[in-house]
């Protein structure tokens, strides 16, 4: 599986990922969130999604709901295609899938010079 990293000093979003169908899979739990509290990108091939969760009604005395920002990053797997990319949120989960079909570059012959 892909290596997983959380941000420092914020809270991990939790996720579950997967390979199906020729496609590296990643579900992130953020309920009550809408699509506007949280982003996704791809860069260098790590696969991020930051939230923001920020509190509504602050006259409550007490909260077990957690505000502030969250962050998780996963390595993509070889071969993943970072144009390939969809992304849906439904009932609170996001689902992030990216195609596998990258072609691998083949193997490069480097010539050697030789220094003088």
């Amino acid at each position: 599986m892909p290596a997983e990293r959380a941000k420092p000093g914020g809270t991990a979003v939790r996720i579950e990922d997967y390979t199906e169908d020729d496609r590296y899979v990643m579900r992130a739990e953020l309920p009550g969130m809408s699509p506007e509290d949280f982003d996704v990108f791809i860069a260098d091939g790590v696969l991020t999604v930051q939230a923001e969760r920020i509190e509504r009604d602050a006259t409550k005395n007490r909260s077990g709901i957690r505000y502030g920002a969250m962050s998780r990053s996963v390595s993509l797997p070889a071969g993943a295609d970072e144009y390939d990319v969809r992304a849906e949120h439904t009932d609170g989960m996001l689902t992030v899938s990216v195609g596998l079909g990258a072609k691998k570059a083949e193997a490069k012959h480097v010539e050697i010079r030789h220094g003088d």
